[in-house]
């Protein structure tokens, strides 16, 4: 062998022992973590980006191999335990995850532009308040997308961090939710929800609820509604009847135009 291929064996050799470079690690491995939830205990998955995959203990049946096949199959790269989690992300984290309105960094890179819009448009939500899939489809400017705004938030990849469990069905029911229906109608009392009067309100066929003082109409579930007194109360089906009645839609709500 030449002196000079020796030497570039060498070199190479050498270069496996340098600093990983910087970015490189997080476009090989995802790093998790556990911390406590409002469903218990969850694992998380991160990168330099910031949050990238959450699901609860439960979901994958306490066991860290399941919850890193989820996250290998879903973004094509493996798991390593995060031996020191940036401290910052993990007091945010732990504050998110419990319910308070803390931002964290999230990582959705590889998300379609309307799977974004969909998660942006869910994360404007307010806590105590819901909105149909239908309203969500509009504001990611696509409003005819209902059901595939439904197929999107089943994957949500950051549960409880954007908040799909706030997306409710267009006729007072729930619906779906990727951790049970229970764990969402438990969120949602958490959260001071007013539930049982939306429930009344959809067998009695009213989605919306107006103020003949103020002229606005909202979601049942809006702040402002649950401030309007029973005197001042009207009900509406649609928003097309509430506005031919001479109401306007709540600017904070926003409630749709759809029909039921």
């Amino acid at each position: 062998m030449m002196c000079n291929d020796l030497d570039s064996i060498t070199d190479a050799l050498a270069g496996l022992t340098a600093p990983t470079a910087p970015g490189l690690a997080d476009r090989i491995f995802g790093s998790w973590l556990t911390a406590p939830s409002r469903l218990g205990a969850a694992f998380v998955a991160f990168t330099g980006a910031g949050v990238q995959f959450v699901r609860s203990a439960e979901s994958v049946r306490g066991d860290a191999t399941v919850f890193a096949e989820a996250y290998r199959d879903r973004f094509g790269r493996p798991l390593r335990p995060a031996h020191r989690a940036p401290a910052r992300l993990l007091v945010a984290l732990q504050r998110a995850l419990q319910g308070r309105q803390t931002p964290v960094r999230l990582d959705l890179r590889g998300l379609s532009e309307f799977e974004r819009d969909v998660l942006t448009a869910t994360s404007r939500i307010p806590a105590g308040q819901t909105r149909p899939y239908g309203w969500v489809a509009r504001e990611a400017g696509r409003a005819r997308a209902v059901r595939a705004v439904g197929s999107v938030l089943a994957r949500n990849p950051v549960p409880l961090l954007i908040p799909c469990h706030r997306v409710v069905r267009a006729d007072g029911l729930l619906g779906d939710y990727m951790f049970g229906a229970e764990h969402k109608e438990q969120l949602l009392r958490a959260e001071q929800v007013n539930l049982d009067e939306v429930a009344a309100l959809a067998r009695q066929g009213v989605y919306f609820v107006g103020s003949n003082t103020t002229g606005v109409v909202c979601f049942p579930t809006c702040h402002d509604a649950r401030r309007i007194t029973p005197a001042h109360r009207h009900g509406f089906r649609t928003i097309g009847t509430a506005v031919a009645a001479g109401y306007r839609p709540c600017r904070h709500c926003r409630p749709t135009t759809e029909t039921v």
